[in-house]
């Protein structure tokens, strides 16, 4: 068992993303952890992440504020605070904060190797 606390956390650069702050909370350096990794992203209004995607599979989960993910396929869907998506391995999607509030959203994504 590992906590972390917020403060401790360390930010890292995600490609592709703008207007957003990024915070690594669980992982394999962080916590030991070997199956997934859990960060906090924080989105300032008109943030988000271009059209990408990864091997992995990833779980969204909004906190606060609203954010909006775009797939490549025209879906649309609007999260706010509690609400979650999941996106499969090799899923594009863009994401963007179309508010004028900050957003923060837990992201949960699978180690591939």
């Amino acid at each position: 068992m590992k906590k972390v606390e917020l403060k401790d956390a360390k930010p890292y650069q995600a490609p592709k993303h703008f207007g957003m702050t990024a915070l690594r909370l669980h992982g394999r350096e962080e916590t030991g952890s070997q199956t997934f990794w859990v960060g906090l992203s924080r989105f300032l209004p008109g943030g988000g992440a271009e059209f990408d995607a990864s091997p992995a599979e990833k779980v969204y989960f909004v906190l606060e504020g609203e954010v909006t993910i775009k797939c490549q396929s025209g879906e649309v869907n609007t999260l706010g605070p509690w609400d979650s998506i999941y996106i499969g391995a090799e899923e594009s999607r863009a994401i963007v904060n179309e508010t004028n509030q900050p957003a923060s959203m837990l992201v949960i994504i699978g180690y591939t190797e």
